[in-house]
């Protein structure tokens, strides 16, 4: 997949979270314009959208597709658990438990999903949610761990 089709495929899925009625109000833009900004027909190749309006768009979203996939595509990971800002980790041992229970979840959906010697779009969209998950138990788990180890 090139890096066009890449930030075009989270661009269209940003839209889709946010709902196209709803970018367009939030953005001023109409739908054909937001839809350009995710086309991959070649007259549509070098569109890309704006960084003001991704912000927009971000904001009302559940989940930061356009930023996600410019991490990914830097090979950056990062950390986005609104629900659990600033919340107080239980410590090493609680997160070995959250971390053995998301891998049982994971695999949980891998099992499901190989069963018929093919994994779908669907599947693969369930897996890298748990992926996603088992993601964040692990940084929570390297926060308590550097936390222990600084003795702070």
């Amino acid at each position: 997949m090139s890096l066009a089709s890449y930030l075009k495929k989270h661009t269209e899925a940003l839209v889709k979270d946010v709902g196209i009625e709803a970018s367009c109000a939030l953005t001023g833009k109409s739908k054909a314009t937001l839809g350009r900004y995710y086309s991959e027909h070649e007259e549509h190749d070098d569109r890309f959208m704006p960084i003001d309006v991704v912000a927009q768009l971000e904001n009302a979203a559940k989940f930061p597709h356009v930023t996600a996939a410019l991490a990914d595509l830097r090979g950056i990971t990062l950390s986005w658990d609104q629900e659990r800002r600033n919340a107080e980790s239980g410590g090493v041992n609680s997160d070995v438990v959250m971390l053995s229970q998301r891998f049982a979840l994971l695999m949980g959906e891998y099992h499901s999903a190989i069963g018929d010697g093919v994994i779908s779009v669907n599947e693969a969209k369930r897996l890298l949610r748990e992926t996603l998950a088992l993601q964040q138990v692990l940084l929570d788990m390297k926060l308590s761990l550097e936390q222990e180890a600084t003795g702070a």
